[in-house]
């Protein structure tokens, strides 16, 4: 059985997360969400108003700070399930200004290297195959269309019981668009090698199929 990484990045809401899961569930490969880690730093420096400006204090709080997932791919902060509280608004307004800390960065880059040393995973991200795993034997880039990138981000939020606004969630992610392209450290950036995917018109299953003949044919095999 030959296990290979397969790195997906992308812009918010293009649905990495959705095709990552199901690539993990067909081919038996773990499945990391790197976005929710930042989700979690973010909550963790909300909670507790730690000083994005104060690289002492922002130390501090990332030795404090152990995450992990579930059985259920749900994200554990120091032991509790916070998955659905990093999904709300008030973390998404934060998120892309966290994640643009360098040290902030380095944190979790480490633990997300150290995840893939078995190989066998698939990571979603913004720097997944231009820094966590350069060296990914399939790295895909997400794209899709920004209003319907609004609209599923709006629906997402809705059937989980979270109000907001189309004209919230659209400013939120052109925000986080904006900081996650022109971030000094590890910006998102297209692999040279990554295969482009737009998914603006295409089924979840369509998309999931052709993504997994890209996995075989980049050498992933399942017993």
């Amino acid at each position: 059985m030959n296990k290979i990484i397969i790195a997906i990045d992308g812009y918010s809401s293009c649905g990495k997360s959705t095709l990552a899961k199901g690539m993990a569930a067909r081919l038996g490969y773990m499945y990391i969400d790197s976005g929710a880690m930042y989700r979690a730093v973010t909550l963790f420096f909300l909670r507790h108003q730690i000083s994005l400006q104060d690289e002492e204090q922002v130390r501090k709080a990332l030795n404090e700070i152990n995450i992990s997932f579930n059985a259920q791919n749900h994200t554990i902060l120091n032991g509790e399930d916070v998955e659905s509280e990093i999904r709300r608004m008030s973390v998404s307004n934060y998120v892309s200004q966290v994640s643009a800390i360098p040290i902030v960065r380095r944190a979790m880059v480490r633990q997300q290297q150290a995840m893939g040393r078995g190989k066998g995973i698939v990571m979603d991200g913004r720097d997944i195959g231009t820094v966590v795993f350069p060296e990914a034997e399939l790295k895909i880039f997400l794209t899709a269309d920004p209003e319907i990138r609004v609209q599923r981000r709006f629906d997402e939020l809705k059937n989980k019981g979270i109000k907001s606004s189309l004209e919230e969630v659209r400013q939120n992610l052109r925000h986080r668009d904006h900081i996650d392209s022109t971030r000094e450290d590890s910006p998102l950036l297209q692999a040279p090698d990554a295969v482009v995917i737009d998914n603006s018109n295409m089924a979840r299953e369509e998309q999931l199929e052709y993504a997994l003949e890209l996995a075989r044919s980049a050498g992933a095999t399942t017993e």
